[in-house]
């Protein structure tokens, strides 16, 4: 395939879609991600496009926001894989929400297997994958019905939320930086996601490695607010998407890459190269400092044998 018909081919394919990762570009193209993203800078300096980390959107990314169609083919792959890490958090008999999402639908079809759950959300989707769950009690929030994400949102949705406490809020949304932590491009979404967030003792982040390094208009989780971010693998050549995750984990977020041989935490060397460390089974607590708070809890390597040597010492007194 020549260069032009490349650059066609994929230009087409971002405004069918909104938004397109590198690695599904390079698929349906059939070349390398070095090629596409040579293809996308070109288009970009034409105007034709942004580049956005790890893929390709249409012009005018911060206030865009594609529809379910659009994103529901995006980073399919990565999404399950998502999915299923996070499922793995979920404990029998937990209260917990669970915010509007492809990656979050993905979610809830895992989580009609859990007994005893009850789960809160203001999404329809979410909602209707856990339907026909005889074990799963669902409650949704009120509001006014956005039907380009089939979400309830507005001052009947966060009023409806008041005074709820649950174990865990599982969030996603449009973009992911260490600066301002996740964000999306509505305003509605982004007030009932806080809500959402405010409710819970621990808040989950569910974001495929296209979100990472992405900004857009309304914040919704600040990165000091969250729990835990579960991930995938960032392409090899992606340094600013590992450069990305260090800094979250140095603000105490706790990483886990789905797909990887183990959960990271702390220390964030990324993939390729830059494998994330294995994360301690102890919380990380928000005190001292990030780094501190990383050491105390034995993420980083030499703070760990300092802490196995004093543990050691105590036993032998």
């Amino acid at each position: 395939m020549f260069a032009a018909e490349r650059r066609q081919l994929i230009l087409e394919m971002v405004r069918a879609n909104g938004a397109v990762s590198l690695r599904e570009l390079a698929r349906v193209v059939q070349t390398s991600e070095v090629t596409v993203r040579r293809d996308v800078r070109a288009l970009e300096a034409e105007g034709l496009l942004d580049r956005r980390h790890g893929g390709a959107v249409l012009p005018g990314g911060f206030t865009r926001e594609s529809g379910f169609p659009q994103k529901s083919h995006l980073a399919t792959a990565e999404k399950t894989a998502i999915a299923d890490v996070a499922a793995s958090l979920v404990e029998e008999g937990e209260a917990i929400v669970v915010g509007a999402g492809t990656t979050t639908q993905e979610l809830a079809r895992r989580l009609a297997r859990v007994p005893g759950l009850t789960v809160v959300t203001n999404s329809l989707l979410v909602a209707q994958a856990l339907a026909h769950a005889n074990r799963v009690e669902v409650v949704m929030t009120g509001g006014t019905l956005r039907g380009s994400n089939y979400a309830l949102v507005g001052s009947g949705a966060e009023q409806s939320l008041q005074g709820l406490r649950v174990s865990r809020a599982f969030i996603s949304g449009s973009g992911l930086t260490a600066e301002r932590g996740l964000s999306t491009s509505n305003m509605l979404s982004a007030s009932v996601d806080r809500a959402l967030v405010q409710a819970a003792a621990e808040v989950v982040v569910l974001a495929d490695h296209t979100k990472i390094g992405t900004d857009t208009m309304f914040q919704t989780v600040p990165a000091d607010v969250m729990t835990r971010l579960v991930t995938d693998e960032p392409p090899a050549h992606d340094d600013r998407a590992a450069t990305e995750l260090q800094a979250l984990a140095d603000q105490g977020v706790q990483i886990t890459v789905a797909g990887s041989a183990a959960p990271c935490g702390g220390q964030v060397d990324g993939m390729q190269g830059r494998r994330p460390r294995r994360e301690s089974p102890l919380p990380v607590q928000r005190r001292g400092g990030p780094t501190a708070q990383l050491r105390s809890a034995g993420m980083l390597p030499e703070t760990g044998e300092r802490e196995r040597a004093r543990v050691a010492d105590m036993r032998r007194r």
